[in-house]
């Protein structure tokens, strides 16, 4: 009898070990309470980015092992969401996208909104107090880096950090952008690997070279610390005396310009680096100069409909994240004539319900002749807002920075703007940063010259170039 006690105590025993260490399995996500420490936050609400990390040039060695966990969207996102429910079981406490981006809005002043739907330029190869007052004071979300700012490699990665190290204690990651187009656009340093013009490389009609550009830009970007280029350009070459679009474009045929920009997109996206679509509507068959003055267009519907809109019809089909709207006047269009940056039924009629685009709509540059010839910045900015502008450019100026965000929080404070306006556009623009897993870890400078300008990736250039 004593033998069969102990064989029972033994038999309870296990089972009762046995089932703590099941229970072990089950986890629990917290709330986001920011991205801290150089972490960011993938679509499954896993961390990443923490300083036990690679740093994203180790990552980063090549154009076949780049962004292997990072992949952009409909690229992973099966897998790891098996892995998840793997690590969480059935856990009710689990975050969607969703609720991660309410909790983050709803921990946010309107300061700190406001400031996410700003991006601000600067002169010079160092950050000045102006920059450092604008992230850490205003809390602007993004910034756009130009030729101005670059001078080498190690220059530019600190310049990157520095940005990034301002950003400490606002709610979410800085985007750090540039136009990184190929071509006379093109911002990084001479180290880096070199494309020629779109519309050079855009007559072999080749979508895997396409592609492979997109991807190699990506990584080169991403190893000094970009998270975001303003490309691929979507316009059409469809006037010989358009000077301000001209070799940019990737053709003068619609549907060849849809097929290589949406590959480029894809490449630059899966990369790891957020492609922006640009310049909607379509400025390839102005004259004027944006920069200098506003062009005019007279198409209707129907001609935007059968030409200028086809490729970024498709970009958007294909899931594109963010488009640039240019500043053109369409006065057989729009009832106000206003351009399009500042026009309802631009943004809001035809891009978002027309086109089903969601995503984030950023401005051109505000402090452009189209622009500052006729509207003050004050008024541009909460236009360009109600209009349904997520995030408002203003590369230059920091009085016209400063001075567009109070616009926008005056106008809301006096009701010109609802609240509601201003937290559609910061759900998106939390969403954008969530996706691409955005993070202000600094990038590791002793590794740059292991991603940017080898062997494999100046193979892709000399094709590109003709050099084969």
């Amino acid at each position: 009898m004593r033998y069969i006690y102990r064989v029972f105590a033994i038999l309870l025993s296990l089972f009762l070990g046995i089932s703590i260490l099941s229970g072990c399995s089950y986890g629990r996500m917290d709330t986001p309470d920011g991205l801290k420490d150089g972490q960011g936050v993938d679509q499954d609400g896993k961390t990443f980015g923490s300083d036990s990390d690679k740093s994203e040039g180790q990552q980063e060695q090549g154009l076949e092992d780049a962004k292997q966990d990072d992949l952009g969207p409909g690229q992973g996102d099966h897998q790891s969401q098996n892995d998840n429910a793997q690590d969480q079981g059935d856990s009710p406490a689990l975050f969607s996208l969703e609720d991660k981006i309410e909790e983050y809005l709803s921990r946010m002043t309107l300061e700190e909104k406001v400031g996410q739907m700003l991006i601000i330029g600067f002169d010079g190869f160092e950050a000045p107090a102006a920059v450092k007052e604008m992230i850490q004071n205003y809390h602007v979300g993004s910034v756009i880096l130009f030729s101005r700012n670059v001078k080498d490699s190690m220059q530019l990665v600190n310049l990157i950090n520095q940005l990034k190290a301002f950003n400490e204690g606002n709610p979410l990651p800085l985007i750090i952008s540039a136009d990184q187009e190929g071509g006379k656009v093109s911002r990084l340093p001479k180290d880096a690997t070199h494309f020629p013009p779109n519309l050079v490389w855009g007559k072999n009609n080749s979508t895997q070279l396409a592609y492979d550009i997109g991807k190699v830009t990506a990584v080169e970007m991403r190893a000094y610390g970009f998270n975001l280029n303003f490309a691929p350009v979507l316009d059409i070459w469809s006037n010989p005396q358009n000077t301000v679009i001209g070799d940019r474009a990737l053709g003068t045929n619609p549907d060849a310009v849809a097929q290589l920009g949406v590959a480029l997109m894809k490449g630059l996206r899966d990369g790891g680096i957020i492609p922006v679509i640009k310049h909607f509507p379509g400025h390839g068959d102005t004259v004027v100069d944006s920069h200098v003055d506003l062009p005019t267009l007279s198409h209707d519907m129907q001609r935007l409909r059968s030409f200028e809109l086809i490729p970024f019809k498709r970009a958007i089909e294909e899931g594109a994240d963010m488009v640039m709207v240019a500043h053109i006047l369409f006065p057989n269009i729009t009832q106000e004539k206003v351009p399009a940056s500042l026009s309802p039924e631009i943004i809001t009629g035809v891009l978002r319900q027309e086109l089903g685009f969601d995503g984030v709509v950023i401005s051109d540059d505000m402090e452009m002749g189209a622009i500052q010839k006729y509207y003050g910045i004050e008024e541009a900015a909460v236009r360009a807002v109600l209009a349904g502008t997520d995030i408002v450019s203003i590369c230059h100026t920091y009085e016209k920075q400063k001075q567009a965000f109070e616009a926008i929080i005056q106008a809301v404070h006096s009701g010109r703007i609802p609240m509601e306006r201003i937290d559609e556009s910061v759900r998106r623009i939390i969403a954008l940063k969530l996706k691409y897993g955005l993070s202000d870890q600094p990038a590791d400078a002793s590794s740059i010259f292991m991603v940017v300008g080898t062997e494999e990736h100046r193979t892709v250039a000399n094709e590109a170039w003709g050099r084969e």
